[in-house]
């Protein structure tokens, strides 16, 4: 239960709600305890009937009419109160639930690139399902089923032994040792149902996977593979689960026999005590026999609520480890700092801690508010890692990064963000309309606002070509759109959102070379007074801007202006001429 106990302030949330389901149960309990005596006293008034006519049909009668209708006014309440019972509590848990998913989805959000680097995508997605799923069983049946388990004993147990002490003892007997079995298969089910949920979050990373290269199975036609691994994995998590479900499969019949057993009990000795006058009459039986009827549920659900229990505790133990998860990029101020555009480089150094590649060596640089700043390099350069590192996505190994002479650890990471307008090279759309997705850089834009800057990226011609036009639904990650489209959507996410800071990371490779003219003349005039970083591998995307580095193994090897690099021997030059050559060919 350690694992668990991170569920408890949520109970403190809803405490007043589970106090009110609380009592609700109890009440739903008492009012079907009062079935059993009345069925007892009815059964007790045809035997004295029985034994003694002459004291008239009538009164005996009038005693069952009565007896009948207090049975079924009880067993109404009963019911009506269990109906209020499930509606609150089983309702908290969902309200858990809920709680649960955005704040383990919260704390996701705050997780460096680094976490996800790590983990799996499919084991991401089952943890906060699956997972939260099973905590939720927790914090709703188990809790309802555990309050109405305690409840009927509390109750039963002392009118068992004021009706009849002998018959109650026998009656219990078979009670304890379904506790001892009970607590040594528990342990069993919470290590096999670890094992489950680890097997269930391999899965669904698998399928995730499967699923987001459709196309890259299907091109080279390893569908055959594929399902072999799928079968493969699937019978392992048969053999897992089916583990699992024969210790669980224990329970019911155990418990089923162990109450089997107790009302034969009450049948030999409570027969035998009503032969030797040592019960007031055949009614006491009765009464027992529903006693013990009435505590076979619970007594079965202990098993089902221990099982429940386990697995929650493994899930909720697969839940922390993620959100024990310290980020490593931290917010370390709530003041909101008012970004101008100012970027310098002092001697940065950065290290990939997955991989431990040094990305940067030693780099420096400065950017004035409102200039525009080009990066050429080969493959592997460094040059992404420059825009990253503005962005804060990581924290530098060593330099300094100073934003409007500030360092930018020391900004406010939501004020820096949000002055930034990202274009990543990789353009990801979201499963939306097309409009929506543009609005994502500012969602309270005009359908004006909208058509603009799908003009300024030059895809406003492409997007009314489609059948439903801005209101066209996107496949998973854009996958209906060309990479050209692609890319030119995500420089119109990145204009409407109208930030201090452009960071454009090959933005256009996609694309061919008019449209890319038009789109950098676009940008040019919408760029003005903005701070703009332009990753590129063509001469034609840099050439205008106010200064140009160029990057090899994470070090600048040269920097300056277009004319001054093309005059001057070194890569830049050489590229130049390359592109030169292959436009005039």
């Amino acid at each position: 239960m350690r694992e668990l106990k991170s569920v408890n302030k949520y109970f403190v949330k809803y405490k007043y709600k589970l106090l009110v389901g609380i009592v609700i149960t109890i009440i739903a309990r008492v009012f079907s305890l009062v079935v059993p005596p009345y069925i007892k006293n009815s059964l007790a008034a045809v035997e004295k009937y029985l034994e003694n006519p002459e004291s008239g049909i009538a009164a005996v009668k009038a005693n069952l009419l009565e007896y009948i209708l207090i049975i079924v006014g009880a067993t109404l309440l009963s019911g009506f109160f269990t109906f209020l019972m499930r509606q609150t509590i089983i309702n908290i848990s969902r309200y858990i639930e809920f709680d649960l998913k955005n704040d383990v989805f919260k704390h996701y959000e705050k997780l460096s690139l680094n976490f996800y680097k790590k983990n799996r995508t499919g084991d991401l997605m089952n943890r906060i399902s699956e997972d939260v799923g099973q905590v939720r069983m927790y914090a709703g049946p188990a809790i309802m089923y555990s309050i109405q388990t305690i409840t009927l004993f509390v109750c039963i147990v002392p009118l068992m032994f004021y009706s009849s002490p002998k018959m109650a003892l026998f009656t219990l007997l078979p009670l304890p040792v379904l506790s001892y079995l009970i607590y040594n298969i528990s342990k069993v089910i919470h290590k096999r149902s670890t094992i489950v949920q680890e097997y269930l979050s391999k899965l669904s990373a698998f399928t995730q996977e499967s699923f987001s290269g459709v196309s890259v199975i299907k091109a080279y036609g390893i569908e055959p593979r594929v399902n072999a691994e799928l079968q493969s994995l699937a019978n392992d998590g048969k053999v897992k689960s089916m583990n699992l479900v024969k210790v669980n499969a224990w329970f019911f019949p155990m418990m089923i026999l162990l109450i089997g057993i107790s009302n034969l009990l009450v049948i030999y000795i409570g027969g035998k005590l009503y032969i030797n006058n040592q019960i007031e009459s055949i009614g006491v039986i009765a009464e027992f026999i529903i006693y013990v009827n009435m505590l076979t549920w619970p007594v079965a659900v202990i098993g089902w609520v221990t099982s429940i229990v386990q697995r929650a505790e493994a899930s909720q133990k697969r839940i922390n480890e993620f959100l024990m998860e310290a980020p490593e990029i931290v917010n370390h101020t709530t003041d909101a700092s008012e970004i101008q555009g100012e970027i310098e480089f002092k001697n940065v150094t950065f290290t990939y801690e997955d991989t431990n590649i040094t990305a940067l060596k030693d780099v420096s640089f400065k950017i004035n508010k409102g200039e525009t700043l080009a990066v050429i390099g080969k493959t592997g350069s460094g040059k992404s890692t420059i825009l990253d590192l503005i962005g804060r996505l990581y924290d530098i190994t060593s330099g300094a990064i100073l934003i409007d002479n500030q360092p930018i650890s020391s900004l406010n990471l939501d004020s820096l963000r949000n002055a930034i307008g990202p274009v990543p090279q990789d353009a990801f759309l979201f499963s939306d309309t097309i409009k929506n997705n543009i609005k994502f850089g500012k969602e309270d834009a005009t359908d004006e606002e909208i058509f603009e800057v799908a003009k300024s990226a030059a895809v406003h011609e492409n997007i009314l070509g489609f059948s439903k036009k801005y209101d066209t639904t996107l496949g998973e990650r854009g996958i209906t759109l060309s990479g050209g489209q692609k890319q030119r959507i995500s420089i119109a996410r990145a204009l409407i959102k109208n930030p201090k800071i452009f960071l454009f990371d090959d933005c256009l490779s996609a694309v061919d070379t008019e449209t890319e003219e038009k789109i950098l003349t676009n940008l040019q005039s919408a760029s003005k007074q903005k701070t703009t970083i332009i990753v590129s591998h063509r001469i034609s995307s840099a050439k205008n801007a106010d200064k140009i580095i160029v990057l090899d193994e994470g070090s600048i090897i040269q920097q300056g202006t277009h004319n001054q690099l093309i005059n001057e021997d070194g890569y830049y030059k050489e590229l130049f001429l390359n592109q030169l050559s292959e436009k005039e060919i």
